[in-house]
This record gives structure tokens, sequence and C-alpha cells, in this order.
């Protein structure tokens, strides 16, 4: 059996006085087995953060079921949903999520205090895995006093101390340099073989070449899906790329279709195209824009979004 499922996923905004509704995800299915690495690509506006929100448990599918290690999310109780995140699922974020107040060490220990473990049992489980990640002389220095990937390779940490079933990354390379983003990805290399399932969204296709498995998300559902198999990083990387330039010529020839079908014939000027492509556009902008509302909204409610997700024993307070 998989360890995630997700079935016939549709998820749809509505505003807030219920005047239009944006379709974010549309009939997504697929799912993840122990110890696969799989990135999820797609333009902005595709639906993939959203995805991502819901697989986190940090937002509910309008329609259909997410289901980990047997357990359908839907089940689980609100007052439970911040313990079944903080033992189930690490979180990885493009911004760190890094409590400057904390040492390095204190943040990655975090999820570890909130579930109430010894501290004799915390400094166990944190000295392997500080050498792994090549952070053991930094533990006792402050997030404002490290580099973006010393930083990163402390969120990977502090996502991985709990044992968790699935690593979820948000863009863990995108605030990165070359050089950071090399190292870190070779750390979800060696994490992976070590049979750590790992989920990523990026926009990089760097990234997303070290995975097993690629699924694209457009228009809200799963266009298609690339296996690793035999090929190499090179191999791979220019199969995503050749993916990834058949979704921006379908997308280019479908918006240039329905420009020529609605547009007015008596729109004369360039600005009036202009607008009107805009017009005709704004509902794939909107998706993304809505989907990062809605998972902002819950950070608010705490204060800021790394309190938010320390809860979930990445930040969550």
């Amino acid at each position: 059996m998989a360890l995630l499922e997700v079935k016939n996923v549709r998820k749809i905004y509505t505003t807030r006085l219920g005047g239009s509704k944006v379709q974010a995800l549309d009939n997504v299915n697929f799912s993840v087995e122990q110890g696969e690495y799989v990135a999820i690509m797609g333009e902005s506006g595709s639906g993939k953060t959203t995805l991502l929100n819901i697989m986190a448990s940090l937002d509910k599918p309008t329609k259909g079921a997410v289901i980990l290690a047997g357990k359908n999310m839907a089940d689980i109780k609100q007052k439970e949903l911040c313990a079944f995140r903080r033992d189930n699922l690490g979180f990885v974020f493009q911004d760190f999520n890094l409590l400057d107040s904390l040492s390095l060490k204190d943040n990655i220990f975090l999820p570890l205090v909130l579930a109430g473990s010894e501290y004799g049992k915390m400094e166990e489980r944190l000295k392997p895995l500080a050498k792994k990640l090549g952070i053991s002389e930094l533990l006792e220095k402050y997030p404002y006093e490290v580099s973006g990937g010393q930083k990163q390779r402390t969120a990977v940490a502090r996502a991985l101390i709990t044992g968790p079933q699935i690593v979820l990354a948000d863009e863990p390379t995108g605030a990165l340099d070359s050089k950071a983003s090399d190292k870190l990805l070779r750390i979800f290399a060696e994490v992976n073989e070590d049979g750590q399932t790992i989920v990523m969204v990026t926009h990089s296709i760097q990234a997303a070449s070290r995975a097993g498995r690629v699924l694209f998300i457009k228009d809200g559902s799963v266009f298609n899906q690339i296996y690793r198999g035999r090929l190499s990083d090179e191999e791979m990387y220019r199969k995503i790329s050749d993916t990834l330039t058949v979704l921006q010529a379908e997308k280019i020839s479908v918006d240039g279709v329905g420009d020529r079908e609605e547009a007015d014939p008596n729109i004369g000027g360039d600005g009036d195209r202009e607008e009107f492509t805009s017009n005709t556009n704004g509902t794939v902008d909107g998706d993304e824009a809505v989907g990062s509302m809605a998972h902002n909204k819950k950070a608010e409610s705490s204060g800021n979004r790394t309190v938010e997700t320390a809860c979930q024993g990445k930040g969550e307070a």
C-alpha cells in the first residue's frame, strides 16, 4: 500500500462575498510510495502550492481525500492536527522559518520540545543528524549569524529530527545560491537513500532532476510525470526541460486561440489588447494568489508563518 495517496482531490476557493469561484485543483490523483523522492513542478498558478498545503493538512480539499499511512487526514479532529503534523510530517520552506531569538540547536529542538521529549534523547538524535548535515560547529550560533545555506540545512535538521513519515519541501533551493543549492540537493539525495520519503515543490529544473519522479501540474490537474529509472541527472534534466517546453507551448497556443475567439473586433489599440489579455489570464494568476492567501491566513492567526508551522513540528507554537 502507498504511503501517501491523493484521491480525486478538487479545491475551489470562493471570494469573501461568494461572488466568484476559482478552481485551484481538479480531480488530482497520484500516490507516493515509502522511500520515494518526488518533485512537483508547474507554472505559477498551476495549483502546486495549493496541493502541497492540502498534503500538509494546512488546507482541506473541497472534494476528494488525502490518505497518509492508511489514515484519511479529513478524519483527524482539528485539535489533533497539530500533533499529527508534528509526528508525521517534516517541513522545509524557501524562507527557512527559523526563530532569530533561538540558537540553531534550539530551533532544531523545537518540535521535540513541543512533543515533550527529554533533553538527553534530543541530544542523541541531534548529534548524528548535525554531523550528516555539516552544522555541528554552528549549533550555538543564531540564524542571523550564519549563511542562507547553513540556515536551510538547519531547517532540514529540524524537519528530520522527529523521524517524519514524509518531508514536504516548498521551493527549498529558492533562496540559495548555486553552490548552496547543490549541497542541499546532495543532502536530500543522501537522506532519501537512507529511506526518507520526500515530496518537493520546485520551479528549479536542477532541483527536480535529482528526484526519482517528477509530477507536472497544469491548470490544477496532473499533466504528465517522468520516472528516473536509469536516467542520469543530465538526462533527467533534459526530459524535464522538454516537458516544460511542451507545457509552455500548449499554454501559448490555448491563450492565443482564446484571445482570437473572445476579443472584440472593434478593439483597436495595443493598450486595449494588453488589457484584454491581462483579464483573460487573471484566473490563472489568481489561483496561485488565492492559494498563497489561504496559506498565509493560517500563519497570521498565530502572528506569523513561523509560529504557525512550529506546532507542526517545524516552527509552530
